[in-house]
């Protein structure tokens, strides 16, 4: 007998108390579940649960950064995958499409989806279809994949990575030398979220942005970023060790366009890797999208290791 969708109740969660409930579904981000409730980064309210009876058929998340009044990444959209009686594409798909409209301000775009995914998603044929259904069902509501991500990490292995000899560092002056730097690495800039807003927006527009809403909320000092120049002081680029709400992060790294095809990203990496791995970090994560290979091959250099990648969707 198939589960007709008119039979489900639609609903959030009550609270930290249907946790468990919540959790019948397996995903990597579990276990962090209950720290972001007490922490503000999510909300019962952004929490929808499709039940058949008691059974959970899907679920999904929204969450933000601690401080934030809206949702900024829907980062769950679960469904049952061993549910023979179901539309799962149908099911979640409805899921999603009544939550947001309970809880996303009318006419404002939708947060960006991320599913975190194996590396080698497509060649797990399981994988692959419980991706792929999770892709249709934000499609069917009017999302596209923008980019697909690898997630990399650093752990201690021995000495601390040190650069070499071609660069000096020093710190960020100031906020206006950082914005200006910003946007000067975004000419010929290979990551996909930044061609699309450089098709709207200008360079200097789009790294004011990013540091109102991501630079500036680091609460580690700003003494770790490092601006890379030449011995005569000229800036080649930049880059921001810090650490978000779970992690010690490399949040940005970047070199000007006239000094790229130099391997200068190497020594910046290697400096941002050094900052960290001094404060006695056991781990340090960083990004970058499948499609920039050359960051990706000077993360591998530096003894980064991928962790898996994340399937990004978008509602642009």
């Amino acid at each position: 007998m198939t589960v007709s969708t008119n039979d489900l109740t639609i609903r959030p969660i009550t609270g930290p108390g249907e946790l468990d409930l919540f959790s019948r579904l397996p995903y990597t981000l579990n276990t962090e579940l209950a720290d972001d409730l007490a922490h503000g980064r999510r909300r019962p309210s952004w929490m929808w649960v499709a039940l058949d009876g008691d059974r959970l058929l899907a679920r999904l998340s929204w969450w933000c950064r601690g401080g934030d009044d809206a949702p900024l990444l829907l980062d769950i959209l679960d469904v049952d995958d061993g549910a023979g009686d179901v539309d799962r594409v149908g099911v979640a798909g409805l899921l999603l499409r009544t939550a947001s409209a309970a809880t996303l301000a009318e006419g404002a775009n939708p947060p960006e989806y991320l599913r975190y995914v194996s590396a080698a998603w497509r060649e797990d044929p399981a994988e692959r279809r419980a991706v792929e259904e999770r892709m249709a069902a934000v499609e069917g509501e009017g999302g596209s994949l923008l980019v697909e991500r690898l997630r990399l990490e650093w752990t201690p292995g021995g000495a601390a990575p040190r650069p070499g000899d071609r660069l000096r560092f020093r710190p960020v002056r100031d906020d206006a030398e950082l914005l200006g730097l910003t946007a000067r690495v975004l000419e010929g800039t290979l990551d996909a979220h930044h061609w699309g807003d450089l098709a709207h927006r200008s360079a200097e527009q789009i790294a004011a942005d990013q540091y109102a809403e991501e630079f500036e909320r680091y609460t580690t000092p700003r003494g770790w970023w490092r601006i890379a120049t030449l011995p005569d002081g000229g800036p080649v680029g930049f880059v921001l060790p810090a650490r978000n709400d779970y992690h010690p992060v490399i949040a940005y790294i970047g070199v000007l366009p006239e000094h790229r095809g130099h391997g200068y990203v190497d020594e910046i990496l290697a400096e941002g890797t050094r900052v960290l791995a001094e404060q006695g970090v056991d781990r340090i994560r960083a990004a970058t999208d499948i499609g920039n290979t050359p960051m990706a091959a000077a993360f591998r250099r530096a003894g980064y290791t991928t962790l898996n990648a994340v399937v990004d969707m978008t509602w642009r």
